[in-house]
């Protein structure tokens, strides 16, 4: 029971959805019908300015953050050991900022909220991941194109820095998964830049 209110409370949390509170707060609009349409860090700094793009992006990592280093100590598990249930809060956490129960299900691409997750968990492979983003980002200006090389990157840093661990055996898949579902969540990205339409940030 303890173990699925954890669950739950990583959901609604990972389901807060900034984007559009800051939007609505801040700036009287509705993101979801500004710039890009997307509920994320990446188009409230093109709509609204630099600042409370930043402010975003940090509040969706701390919510991935929260839910993996946070409620497991409040919510533990009779069945998993405590590495695989910070991992599940923080997949709930993911899932929800993409799939918020408040917007109809439909949210933000994840990787905000996945940084913070990751961090949380395996913070030596994130903060390597975080570097490809920005070397990526300096060389092309294209945050999709860097959010892609970081998760792509993302498992191999795992194995880099991990797999003498004991947990290895589950992160390495999840990292995989993580990585797949940020290419998922940003196909319309990749046609873009395939087609050379994608817009860069700066």
């Amino acid at each position: 029971m303890e173990f699925s209110l954890g669950v739950a409370l990583s959901y609604l949390v990972g389901s807060i959805p900034t984007a559009y509170l800051v939007g609505k707060i801040v700036g009287g609009i509705d993101i979801r019908t500004e710039g890009s349409g997307n509920v994320g860090a990446t188009n409230v700094f093109r709509v609204m300015g630099k600042k409370w793009g930043i402010g975003v992006l940090l509040f969706d990592m701390l919510k991935g953050y929260l839910a993996v280093s946070g409620l497991p100590l409040l919510f533990s598990s009779a069945v998993l050991d405590f590495f695989l249930t910070r991992l599940v809060f923080g997949l709930a956490a993911i899932s929800g900022h993409t799939w918020p129960l408040w917007l109809g299900f439909r949210g933000g691409k994840g990787v905000a909220t996945s940084l913070g997750v990751i961090l949380a968990l395996a913070p030596e492979a994130a903060g390597a991941s975080l570097l490809i983003w920005l070397l990526v980002f300096l060389w092309r200006r294209y945050v999709s194109l860097a959010s892609l090389a970081m998760a792509a990157s993302f498992p191999l840093w795992v194995l880099a820095f991990y797999r003498e661990t004991d947990f290895i055996w589950i992160l390495f898949p999840f990292g995989l998964g993580l990585s797949g579902f940020v290419f998922y969540t940003h196909r319309e990205n990749l046609r873009r830049l395939r087609e050379g339409k994608e817009k860069p940030l700066l």
